[in-house]
């Protein structure tokens, strides 16, 4: 199901208001993304891709990682199977971006 552009609009609104919001968006989206439910997975990876939209942007993203932002975007897509290494470099940036580290959210 396609989102409206209105949700989306609240989405990055709330995100850029709220760093608590952007939080929970970047965290939950990585604990969903590397679950072994396929429906979690997909629900993760579009919390990182409404967190990546309302703070850096996947053009941004892409120069920090030295990569194409649709590879980006197609990593984080549905149908998107990221190597973990590609993965795992897309959202050490992320939390790094937010300053938060991975070690402290568990």
């Amino acid at each position: 199901m396609a989102l409206t552009r209105d949700f989306r609009e609240t989405v990055m609104a709330a995100a850029q208001k709220d760093s608590a919001y952007r939080r929970s968006l970047l965290t939950r989206g990585f604990r969903l993304a590397h679950s072994a439910d396929e429906e979690d997975r997909n629900v993760g990876k579009s919390l990182l891709r409404d967190y990546v939209n309302a703070t850096l942007g996947f053009q941004a993203l892409a120069k920090e990682l030295d990569k194409k932002p649709e590879s980006l975007m197609r990593m984080l897509s549905d149908s998107g199977n990221p190597r973990l290494s590609n993965f795992a470099e897309l959202v050490e940036c992320l939390f790094e971006h937010e300053g938060i580290s991975l070690l402290d959210e568990e």
